[in-house]
């Protein structure tokens, strides 16, 4: 269950709930007023009123509105990192790989919840603990994408930081647009367009392995 189905299942007022299955209830509601407001249009009234607690429970919880988006931040921010390393794991073949991890993207934003939002289109860029952790999931999915290009390939590591940079940002990039224009093209052949581009670009550089084995 997502925190916003704990919210849903939640939200009567006065309901007694573990310490945890509240916290899950509180970002679930603070989910829906930041996607839906932003974050500087949101207010904690709205939120306590969201998920049907008095400010006081919320502040039980979190000190304070930013306390609320980082966590929530914290918890979205490890869910595509996490989906990105996933889909890198699932074959050794790699231009499913390549597929796999276009497609973690694309199941992102298309998420019900809009969390991708708060981490790629949030109003709160200027705040350092925000672009901290923002900058973190571009560079540990980068990272883990790296891992593969490196290995296979044999360049440097530099190189394939480049390359994995590039491959990330594409996919984040045309997800959202394919999201924003109201998913015109079925997800599906979407995800297959952008991994045949991605992998006629990255099947450019030969498998180290098959290299070594040409110059003897």
């Amino acid at each position: 269950m997502t925190a916003i189905e704990q919210t849903e299942a939640a939200r009567p007022r006065g309901t007694r709930l573990p310490r945890r299955a509240r916290r899950n209830q509180l970002l679930g509601a603070a989910q829906e007023v930041f996607v839906a407001q932003g974050y500087h249009a949101a207010a904690m009234d709205d939120i306590a009123e969201r998920a049907g607690v008095s400010k006081p429970v919320l502040y039980q919880h979190f000190p304070g509105k930013l306390d609320l988006y980082l966590a929530l931040l914290d918890q979205h921010c490890e869910a595509l990192i996490q989906s990105v390393r996933n889909a890198l794991a699932s074959t050794t073949d790699n231009k499913q790989r390549v597929r796999a991890t276009m497609d973690a993207y694309f199941a992102y934003v298309e998420d019900d919840g809009g969390a991708f939002r708060l981490v790629f289109e949030s109003d709160l860029t200027n705040e350092p603990a925000v672009r901290e952790r923002v900058d973190k999931v571009t560079n540990e999915c980068a990272e883990a994408i790296c891992d593969v290009i490196a290995e296979d390939t044999g360049l440097s590591r530099a190189e394939s930081m480049l390359l994995a940079s590039g491959l990330g940002g594409l996919a984040q990039v045309v997800a959202r647009s394919w999201l924003h224009s109201d998913r015109s093209v079925p997800r599906d052949q979407a995800v297959q367009l952008l991994a045949s581009l991605a992998w006629r670009g990255i099947a450019g550089f030969p498998l180290h392995g098959n290299e070594q084995q040409q110059s003897h």
